[in-house]
């Protein structure tokens, strides 16, 4: 059996802000086996193509890194950033289509 981390979840959490808005964020979190979960990342339309979402993404697999994590998951949807996620690295582990109806939702995974 593997040796689980000593606290039950870690949470990596960031965002960039705009004066006193949020404007883009990210949360995820270090669960057993030194696995990382994200669950949400976001930018705000008036935000996006400034790097953003990378530089939040990278933050946590930076931090994910420095504490041993050998492996980062999330989902996303056809409608959403599938293909950011693509050009980060990731890869299409599953599909579930007609998620929701007419469209895919695509789980990802990245080896750190």
């Amino acid at each position: 059996m593997p040796a689980t981390q000593k606290d039950h979840l870690i949470p990596f959490s960031y965002c960039f802000k705009d004066q006193w808005a949020i404007v883009a964020g990210i949360n995820a979190e270090m669960y057993f086996w030194n696995i990382v979960y994200i669950s949400i990342l976001f930018v705000d339309n008036a935000y996006r193509h400034k790097n953003l979402g990378s530089s939040l993404l990278e933050k946590v697999e930076t931090e994910a890194k420095a504490r041993d994590a050998k492996l980062v998951h999330l989902d996303t949807f056809d409608f959403q950033a599938k293909d950011f996620y693509l050009q980060h690295g990731y890869e299409i582990f599953g599909i579930l289509d007609d998620c929701p109806k007419g469209h895919k939702r695509y789980y990802l995974k990245k080896n750190l």
